[in-house]
C-alpha cells in the first residue's frame, strides 16, 4: 500500500527553540491537536522572539492573540460536542494476488513455504544493455475472466492486475453478484495504491508525442494515473478492499531503478539475488504484481455467513523527514511508526511473536529495521522475522499488499515461510530471530507487517487469529 506522510521537517524548525534539540517525530513533533497544541508552544516561542509584535508578528499582536484564543475555545466546544465512536472489530474476509509466484493465494503461499524464487532473467524486452537484467517479473498472466477485453486492450498492466487481484479477492469473501448489489455504497469503499501507476501508458504516449499530440491515446490521462486501478474496480464492486499493485519491469522502469544504483547487478545468480540481512547483498530487485484484502466489520462478515481468515488489528505510519532514498541512521522512524501502531492497536509487544519484514536486501535499510525490531521485540524468546521479498523481490506499491497476504497466509496454515539466500548473516544479526532456510512451524499471536518507501515513509500494521 501507498503510504502517505503527515510529518515535515518544517515541524521541527518550527517547534525547536533554544536548548531545547528535538529530533524529527518526536512527542512535540507528532502532537497534531490543532490550536490548542499550537498554543501549547507559544511560551516557547516568547522566550526567543518575546512578545514585540515587531519581532514576531504571528502572535505578537493583541488582535491576532485574540482570534487564536476565540479559535482554541471554539475547538475545544467541538471536542465536547463530538459523539464517542464505537470501536468495531474489522476482519480479512478475502484474499487476492497476481505475483511471480502465482495468482491464488494458496499457490503463492505454498511456493514461499517451499522456498521458490519467482526472479529471473527479464524476458518482456531486450534489457541486454541495463547493469541489471533480472527482475521478479511475471511470465504467464491471463486476466480474461477477469477483465473484459476492451480494458484489458487500452489498460496498463498495473491497473489490470489491480481489476484482477481485486475481483478475485472479492470471489473470495463468498460476495456474489446478488450480494454486491445489495450492499449500502455509501458503507462500502476501495483503497488501492501504486508507487508508478500507468509507467507503461506514459512510455508509449511519450512515443507518441515524438511524432504528434494526435498520436497520444484520448485513455492516456485517465490511465496513468494512480488511482484508476480502483475507480475502475468501484465501478463494479463495493466493501472494503485495500491494496495495491505495480508493474514497472519495462524499460523506463528498469532504467529508472538502475540511474538510483540501488538494483541488484547479481545477473548470473537471478534466484539468488535477493538476499536481505546476507552480507554480500548488493541491492534489491524490482518485482510486480497485486496484493488485495477484503475487510469488513466483524459483525457483518458474520450475518453473511463469511470465511474469515483473520482479525486486523490496525497500524501506523511515519515519515523519518530526513532523506529522499536512505533510512533514519538510528531508525528512529521506524521504531516510533512500530510503537505507534501497537499503541493505536491496544497490543502488547510481548504478544508479537510474527514479523513479515520489509528488509528489500539493500546495505543499509535491512539492519536498521532489524535493529528497530530488535529494540521493540527482543525479549520476546518466541520471536521470529522473515522477508517475502526474498523470493520475489520488490513489487514496489504492490509489496506491502502481497505481504500482507503471506502473513495472513501464515496466520492461516501456522508455518512461516524461509529466508532464502541467507548464507553469511551480518554481523549482530540473531540467527535465532530470523527463520532460517526452510518452513517453522509457529502459533502465531499477532503478526506485525512493515512497509518503506522512498522518502522516509514508514508503514506497519497488525493481524492475528479471529477469536
Amino acid at each position: 500500500m501507498v503510504v502517505s506522510s503527515m510529518a515535515s521537517p518544517l515541524c521541527t524548525c518550527m517547534f525547536q527553540t533554544p536548548g531545547r534539540k528535538m529530533m524529527p517525530n518526536s512527542s512535540k513533533c507528532r502532537n497534531r491537536g490543532g490550536f490548542k497544541s499550537m498554543m501549547n508552544h507559544i511560551e516557547s516561542f516568547e522566550e526567543f522572539f518575546g512578545t514585540d509584535s515587531r519581532r514576531f508578528c504571528i502572535f505578537g499582536s493583541s488582535r491576532t492573540r485574540r482570534l487564536i484564543s476565540r479559535a482554541s475555545s471554539s475547538e475545544e466546544v467541538m471536542a465536547k460536542k463530538k459523539p464517542l465512536t464505537e470501536q468495531r472489530r474489522v476482519v480479512v474476509t478475502g484474499l487476492g494476488v497476481v505475483t511471480p509466484l502465482g495468482h491464488d493465494p494458496d499457490i503463492f503461499y505454498n511456493n514461499l513455504l517451499e522456498g521458490v524464487s519467482g526472479i529471473s532473467e527479464i524476458e518482456g524486452f531486450d534489457c541486454s544493455q541495463f547493469p541489471t537484467r533480472i527482475a521478479g517479473e511475471i511470465k504467464s498472466f491471463s486476466a480474461d475472466v477477469w477483465v473484459s477485453p476492451k480494458i484489458s486492450k487500452r489498460a496498463d498492466k498495473s491497473m489490470i492486475y489491480t481489476l484482477t487481484a481485486g475481483k478475485k479477492a472479492f470471489a473470495d469473501g463468498g460476495l456474489t453478484e446478488e450480494v454486491n448489489r445489495g450492499l449500502d455504497r455509501s458503507k462500502c469503499g476501495i483503497i488501492i495504491g501504486s508507487a508508478l501507476g500507468g509507467l507503461k501508458i506514459c512510455t508509449e504516449s511519450v512515443a507518441a508525442l515524438n511524432v504528434s499530440y494526435k498520436k497520444i491515446t484520448p485513455f492516456y490521462v485517465p490511465y496513468v494515473s494512480t488511482n484508476i486501478g480502483s475507480a475502475i474496480l468501484a465501478m463494479d464492486l463495493h466493501m472494503m478492499l485495500c491494496g495495491g499493485s505495480d508493474a514497472a519491469v519495462i524499460p523506463l522502469g528498469l532504467g529508472g531503478f538502475s540511474a538510483c544504483r540501488t538494483l541488484s547487478k547479481r545477473n548470473y545468480e537471478p534466484t539468488k539475488a535477493s538476499s536481505p540481512w546476507d552480507t554480500n547483498r548488493d541491492g534489491f530487485v524490482i518485482g510486480e504484481g497485486a496484493g488485495v484484502l477484503l475487510l469488513e466489520e466483524l459483525e457483518h462478515a458474520k450475518r453473511r455467513g463469511a470465511p474469515i481468515y483473520a482479525e486486523f488489528l490496525g497500524g501506523s505510519f511515519t515519515c523519518d523527514a530526513y532523506h529522499v532514498t536512505k533510512p533514519h541512521p538510528d531508525g528512529a522512524g521506524v521504531a516510533l511508526c512500530i510503537e505507534k501502531a501497537l499503541e493505536q492497536s491496544g497490543v502488547a509487544r510481548e504478544d508479537v511473536n510474527y514479523i513479515n519484514a520489509h528488509a528489500a536486501s539493500t546495505p543499509t535499510g535491512d539492519l536498521k529495521e532489524y535493529q528497530a525490531l530488535i529494540r521493540c521485540f527482543g525479549m520476546n524468546p518466541e520471536l521470529k522475522v522473515n522477508s517475502t521479498k526474498s523470493m520475489i523481490g520488490h513489487l514496489l506499491g504492490a509489496a506491502g499488499a502481497v505481504e500482507a497476504v503471506a502473513t495472513i497466509k501464515a496466520i492461516q496454515t501456522g508455518l512461516v515461510h524461509p529466508n532464502i539466500n541467507l548464507e553469511n548473516p551480518d554481523e549482530g544479526v540473531d540467527m535465532e530471530v530470523l527463520v532460517g532456510s526452510k518452513k517453522e512451524c509457529l502459533d502465531i499471536k499477532v503478526a506485525l507487517s512493515n512497509s518503506f518507501g522512498f522518502g522516509g515513509q514508514n508503514s506497519s500494521i497488525l493481524f492475528a487469529p479471529y477469536k
